[in-house]
Order: C-alpha cells, then sequence, then structure tokens
C-alpha cells in the first residue's frame, strides 16, 4: 500500500519528457537534502541534465520526507523509483551482499579496473534487479562516537546505534545496539536511549549530533559507503547514448571522490572544536580493533553468501 503511495507521488513529481527521445529519471535519497552525498548528487545531476537535455534527465523527488531509508532499496528493486542515491547496509533485506560494499579497500577507481564492479553487478542484477552504477563517497572511514568516554575497545554495558555497516563489530565487542533511521539519533542520545553510534569521520555536523556527542573512537574502520543505484529494468530500457551518458558522469564524480579527504580533514578539525574528544589505544590494542572490524565483518560476509563472499573479499581487498 505504501510503496502504491510513494510511486503515485513520484508519478506526479515527475515533469513529463519535453520530448519523445527523452528519458526522466526519478531519484530518492535515503539521506537527508542538507547532507554532504546529496550535495555531490547535486553537481552531478546538474552537469548530465545540461549535457542530457533532449535525452536523458534526473529529477530528484526527495530524500527520507519522501521515502524511509530503509525502504528505498526495495523501491528501486520494484521500479517504484529509478535511482536512489543510497547504502548497501539500508538494503541487506533484499540482499545480504551489499553489505560488504563496506568492505572495499581500495578505491571505486580501482574497483572498476580490477573486475570488482563487473562482480557486484552480477550480483546485483541477479539478487536485486538493481544496476550498481557508482560511488558517492571514497576515502573515509567510520568511527565509534560516544557520549561516555572508555579505555579500552569494550563496549559492554553500553547501549549503541548501528546500522547493520558495524553491528556485527559492536555486538562482538560486547554492545546492546539498537537500529535506527538517522533522523532519529539526535533525539535518541538527547534522551539517553542510546550511549554512542557509527558514523564515517564526516557528517556528524549535518544532523546537529555533535551536540550530544563527547568522544570519537580511532581508528577509524571500513570505508563509508553511499552509491547511486538503478532499477535494472530501467537501465536496459536505455538506449546505448543514454547509459553512456549516465556512465560518463558517474565515473567522473567518483574521480573526483578525492575531494572526501578534504572534506574529512575539515570535519576532523570542527569536532576538535567543538569539544569531541578523541579516544585512543595503544599501538597492538589499535591494531587488534581495526583488523577484528575486518575479521568479523568478512566473516559473516562469507557465512551470508558462501558463494560471492570469497570472490568479494579477493576484489575488495589490498
Amino acid at each position: 500500500m505504501r510503496n502504491t503511495v510513494w510511486l503515485a507521488a513520484a508519478l506526479a513529481l515527475s515533469p513529463m519528457p519535453g520530448h519523445a527521445q527523452e528519458t526522466t529519471l526519478r531519484v530518492v535519497s535515503a539521506f537527508a537534502e542538507n547532507t554532504q552525498y546529496v550535495k555531490n548528487y547535486e553537481r552531478f545531476a546538474q552537469k548530465l541534465n545540461a549535457e542530457g537535455k533532449g535525452s536523458l534527465q534526473l529529477n530528484f523527488i526527495g530524500g527520507p520526507k519522501a521515502m524511509p531509508p530503509f525502504e528505498v532499496g526495495n523501491a528501486v528493486r520494484t521500479g517504484v523509483v529509478d535511482v536512489a542515491i543510497t547504502t548497501g547496509a539500508f538494503y541487506t533485506n533484499i540482499m545480504p551482499e551489499a553489505d560488504a560494499l563496506k568492505l572495499t579497500q581500495i578505491p571505486a577507481t580501482e574497483l572498476r579496473k580490477n573486475g570488482g564492479y563487473e562482480l557486484i553487478n552480477r550480483i546485483w542484477n541477479e539478487k536485486a534487479n538493481m544496476q550498481y552504477l557508482g560511488r558517492v563517497i571514497d576515502y573515509t572511514p567510520f568511527h565509534l562516537y560516544l557520549t561516555k568516554k572508555i579505555d579500552k575497545p569494550d563496549l559492554t554495558g553500553l547501549k549503541i546505534r548501528i546500522t547493520p555497516v558495524y553491528r556485527d563489530f559492536f555486538q562482538a565487542l560486547g554492545a546492546t545496539v539498537m537500529q535506527t533511521a538517522p533522523g532519529e539519533v539526535y533525539t535518541a542520545l538527547e534522551r539517553g536511549v542510546v550511549d554512542g553510534y557509527g558514523w564515517p569521520i564526516n557528517g556528524i555536523f549535518d544532523f546537529n549530533w555533535h551536540e550530544k556527542t563527547k568522544f570519537r573512537g580511532d581508528p577509524g574502520f571500513y570505508s563509508a559507503e553511499v552509491s547511486l543505484v538503478m532499477n535494472l529494468d530501467k537501465w536496459k530500457a536505455l538506449n546505448p547514448k543514454q547509459r553512456d551518458l549516465l556512465t560518463k558522469h558517474v565515473i567522473a564524480l567518483e574521480a573526483d571522490n578525492t575531494s572526501w579527504r578534504k572534506v574529512n580533514e575539515d570535519d576532523i578539525r570542527k569536532q576538535k572544536d567543538s569539544g569531541i574528544q578523541v579516544i585512543t589505544f595503544d599501538p597492538a590494542t589499535s591494531k587488534q580493533y581495526y583488523e577484528r572490524a575486518y575479521e568479523v565483518a568478512w566473516a559473516n560476509a562469507i557465512k551470508a553468501s558462501p558463494a560471492y563472499g570469497p570472490q568479494m573479499r579477493k576484489l575488495f581487498s589490498r
């Protein structure tokens, strides 16, 4: 029923093609419009729409107010929308392999060359009726953020907000975990419902979480993943020129992803200025903490997908 409502809204908001040969793709985001992910998408879409007049256009419908974040993946799979800005962690209910995107230790530009994207699309086509277009963020680790200080990587007795990205890792460290959409985290911190959360090194200021955050755990781990995915049937319906245009602009977006390093540096400085203290461990403990994050994640990824897990690990890892 909800999908029907969203589809009607999407169709109502989508402009009719101005030319017989022009295709307009409906785009939603699992993240709010004020986030850096959507801002990067907007620049990408502006360039594509300028070049694609008469051929291909992107029409942004909205973020979580238009569609709940954890429903976006299924909306793409079923064709309720055509394209989404989302993270694999938000559609693991469709395919467990989606969560493995966080484990990439090489940038998207290399994954296009080493067979990584070919494998991703083989799986995404088969299991989710999706075409994986490309990555919106790169070079960005996740971190543990807390309202209480710890002196060792032990989260026993702490309630941590999670998505599937870090569920297994935080549970392995003893945490009690709670899954929520990003829009609910501020209130959960304010009311003491959670003692912390996982999030990339950047982006907490987009949600004002810095107001309720006292500590950040270092080192970071995994690689933040927000990507563009497309309904496979809609992808196949595009003509070669349209597919080439879309791919060209996604590749250009990925090539510009090195700019995230500057974003990360700026947010690290802003976190310090806002009073967030950094929790560090001794070198041996830090190494164990980092390596355990990957050991736990890959063990679960391979258990969930015996056929594809080992292949993804080979292509995603350094």
